[in-house]
């Protein structure tokens, strides 16, 4: 499956500029196969840590795996390269020795920076990248739309994918078990992936003690997803002390198993400040339909929070609102830091939420919506008289997104 999208950013806003991409995202998402997909834009290179010849190599000498004077540039792609013993003061040598004569990509399963094994930085040598599972933006192909498009898409009549969601929530946005849509092989495939990340991703960065808990711990968080997460609740569940439920969590978080959305305070009278809500980048994981739904709608908009930011369109984050009085809404979506959209996940209920109309009140949002799951919807709904909201279904909306 080819990703443009990720092809035509890297290339316009990396190699463009004579900056290093790195291409980071969870395991198994497609960040080799898309390293492959650059190589095919050009002559280049492919190096992986997982070539016994390669590391020699390495280890003699870096800068000699990217030969000099070569014009025009060469791709140069190194696959994994954060699990080398001071990677970054290597990575330095050849970026700065050799730069010039290479467009130079580095992709890695966990976050790149987790792997700070050496002082060398290379702060303003790369531009990063997030790798996503695949969105239904993705497969309907075409340009990668940007936030400015959203008001007027949103205003035409919408054509809605029902069968893409349902693939997408029946088989999760990984490619291999996406690609194969097999009940066996998914499976088999997510309980490997996960005791891979927990007992090989962990022990690249040093974690080797305790696995099995871990493991254990991993498989739990689905049950989670979409509600208040409350470390004490698992630490108590779990019988593990609180400040190592904390590390755990981090960890996970790092290695892309879950992330955490935090509330937004600001502009809310009494808001909620401290507790987040949790989700996994696997949503097929997750056993309840309304909590996976909610789980794809916000990985959906998280990705294109990612994208816009990652493309130098603006900064996005991605967070919820919630008060003491527990109102709440799903997401609420910042575009340099402002309130940008708000949204409300709803599988079952076409109905406007009330918390929408309280929250538009107090944030004012360019963009207010209520997303579900029912096909066919598309209607306005009236927030304070002047103001209005749209309640569209999640096939035809979830495709505006990159």
């Amino acid at each position: 499956m080819i990703r443009s999208r990720y092809l035509d950013l890297i290339s316009r806003t990396a190699f463009r500029h004579g900056k290093m991409a790195f291409v980071t995202g969870p395991r198994q998402v497609g960040k080799t196969t898309l390293a492959r997909q650059v190589l095919g834009e050009g002559p280049g290179l492919f190096y992986t840590w997982d070539d016994a010849e390669f590391k020699r190599a390495w280890s003699r000498d870096p800068k000699a795996l990217v030969p000099q004077r070569v014009r025009p540039p060469q791709i140069v792609v190194f696959d994994e390269l954060h699990r080398a013993p001071r990677w970054k003061a290597g990575l330095k040598s050849v970026f700065d020795l050799r730069g010039e004569f290479a467009r130079i990509l580095v992709t890695g399963s966990a976050r790149l920076d987790v792997f700070r094994r050496g002082g060398e930085s290379l702060l303003g040598r790369y531009f990063p990248f997030r790798l996503h599972p695949l969105s239904l933006g993705e497969l309907a192909g075409g340009p990668a739309p940007g936030p400015d498009d959203l008001a007027s898409a949103l205003k035409a009549p919408l054509k809605g994918d029902p069968a893409g969601l349902k693939r997408l929530s029946d088989w999760g946005g990984f490619p291999e078990p996406f690609l194969a849509r097999d009940a066996a092989f998914s499976n088999l495939w997510r309980r490997t992936r996960t005791e891979r990340l927990v007992r090989e991703d962990l022990r690249d960065v040093g974690i080797a003690h305790d696995l099995p808990s871990l493991e254990t711990a991993a498989f739990l968080l689905a049950e989670r997803v979409g509600s208040l997460f409350s470390l004490q609740a698992l630490s108590t569940d779990l019988g593990v002390a609180h400040p190592t439920i904390r590390r755990w969590m981090t960890w996970f978080s790092q290695l892309y198993l879950t992330f955490v959305l935090p509330p937004f305070s600001r502009r809310i009278v009494r808001s909620l400040r401290r507790q987040p809500k949790l989700y996994l980048w696997e949503w097929s994981e997750v056993p309840s339909p309304p909590a996976r739904f909610e789980n794809l709608v916000a990985s959906h908009l998280l990705k294109a929070a990612h994208f816009w930011t990652d493309a130098g369109l603006g900064s996005f984050e991605l967070t919820f609102v919630r008060d003491k009085q527990k109102r709440e809404v799903d997401f609420l979506l910042l575009r340099d830091r402002q309130p940008w959209l708000l949204a409300e996940a709803k599988l079952g209920d076409v109905s406007p939420s009330p918390h929408l109309r309280t929250f538009a009140a107090a944030l004012r949002p360019r963009h207010v919506l209520q997303v579900v799951g029912a096909t066919g919807v598309q209607e306005l709904f009236d927030l304070d008289g002047r103001e209005k909201g749209l309640i569209v279904s999640a096939d035809a909306f979830l495709p505006l997104l990159p």
